[in-house]
């Protein structure tokens, strides 16, 4: 049976249509996709994502376990700062990506997929050794809100967190909302300024009213998985199980700006990712935007002068540009670049697309 969040009855009760997703019962839309995304671009959107993980590791070689874990320089890290890598198994590839946050000195916070969670935990475990890390999965205790659009600043400073005191883009600090002591972040999945909000599960139900109330001056709604999606994919974000899997290692996924060149600690198939870095890969993520009128949709072929090159990965009409877009992996053999034409099967017939330049839209996460 699948899992449900504590504010899905609440969420049933104002209208959301559940779906599956992930092992949890997720609501999909409200008012519909449509409305939704606009809603986030242009005004201000709340978020269930309490199916997310969340791990806290501390102890006195946090951070040097941490370092061979990820690819990213986690020593850069100072109070409150986050960081955006991934979980690399011995082949390069992706187990998941998630966001690690230093809450102080030797105490961090891991924020990982919902499909994940239980064999993100695992793996992480089986990696401990002899370092002296306490390693929590936190998760079925904590609930997690994200508010996103570029009203959301200002609602939170209508909460009682001035601007200036608000934390900077991937920034985590402690506050107290509704008088309840949260973890706010400013960070989230649209491509927009925003935060996410951290609380204990007892407090979850009362949090999403509350929000919904005291926003609706700035027309706040409850936002769904499809909307997520598109916001997502419009910001070229990647989805864990379309754009990144185990056979898919960061550099083929765009992600080499996650990964400083001048590490020097080892982690696992550190060699094998510089190799890429510096020799290239066989296959590569684009940007794809229909030419001809159709929707290329996950697991769709393309091709390029009648041959089979690659597949989408994940695509979807963007209601910000009023275009069909899509990410997909090309072979890289081709020489394709950004300008160049290729088509994609969808219904057993080819239509074009172009090869454009990602994120499809300018993202204004950055504050």
């Amino acid at each position: 049976m699948d899992k449900k969040t504590l504010i899905h009855d609440t969420q049933v009760k104002q209208g959301a249509k559940m779906v599956e997703f992930a092992g949890w019962e997720m609501p999909v839309q409200f008012s519909g996709i449509i409305d939704e995304h606009n809603t986030v671009r242009n005004a201000l959107g709340l978020f269930d994502v309490s199916h997310m993980g969340e791990f806290f590791v501390s102890g006195k070689d946090s951070l040097n376990f941490l370092e061979t874990l990820v690819p990213q320089q986690v020593s850069s890290l100072t109070d409150g700062k986050a960081v955006y890598c991934q979980l690399l198994n011995d082949k390069g590839g992706c187990v998941d990506d998630l966001i690690i946050y230093k809450l102080s000195d030797l105490n961090y916070l891991l924020i990982v997929n919902a499909s994940g969670v239980e064999v993100d935990f695992n793996f992480i475990a089986s990696r401990k050794g002899n370092f002296e890390v306490k390693l929590e999965n936190k998760s079925d205790e904590y609930s997690l809100l994200a508010l996103q659009g570029p009203k959301a600043s200002d609602l939170i400073q209508d909460l009682g967190i001035s601007k200036s005191e608000q934390p900077l883009s991937f920034y985590i600090k402690p506050a107290k909302l509704f008088g309840v002591d949260v973890l706010l972040s400013r960070t989230g999945y649209t491509g927009e300024d925003g935060f996410e909000i951290m609380m204990k599960n007892e407090h979850a139900v009362d949090f999403w009213n509350n929000l919904l109330k005291e926003g609706a001056k700035y027309g706040i709604k409850p936002i769904g998985l499809g909307a997520r999606d598109t916001l997502r994919l419009e910001a070229a974000m990647p989805l864990y199980g379309n754009d990144l899997s185990n056979d898919i290692s960061p550099v083929e996924a765009g992600l080499s700006w996650s990964i400083p060149k001048e590490k020097k600690e080892n982690y696992t198939a550190k060699d094998i990712i510089f190799s890429q870095l510096q020799n290239g890969v066989k296959k590569k993520l684009i940007g794809l935007v229909m030419i001809d009128r159709a929707i290329a949709r996950h697991e769709y072929e393309i091709y390029y002068n009648g041959k089979q090159i690659g597949h989408i990965s994940s695509g979807c009409y963007s209601p910000t540009t009023a275009k069909n877009i899509a990410m997909g992996y090309i072979d890289t053999s081709y020489g394709l670049k950004v300008g160049d034409s290729v088509e994609v099967m969808v219904r057993n017939k080819l239509y074009k697309a172009e090869i454009v330049k990602r994120p499809f839209i300018t993202k204004r996460n950055k504050v």
